[in-house]
């Protein structure tokens, strides 16, 4: 039997929501809306590949 192929995207784009969202959760400016210095890069990167694989999603429906 072979293995299923990893979805590379995929587990990048859940481990970037995970680390945000751990961050968000202990960090208070981050809470309050305002991003600190290491929040927003944990954020952008989680919107990029959110992005990314949404519109992989999109393209792979068509």
């Amino acid at each position: 039997m072979t293995k299923p192929q990893t979805d590379d995207l995929y587990v990048r784009y859940m481990k970037a929501f995970s680390d945000s969202t751990e961050h968000t959760i202990n960090c208070e400016a981050c809470q309050d809306g305002q991003e600190c210095v290491a929040g927003a890069p944990m954020k952008e990167r989680f919107a990029r590949l959110q992005d990314a694989y949404q519109a992989r999603q999109k393209q792979q429906r068509r």
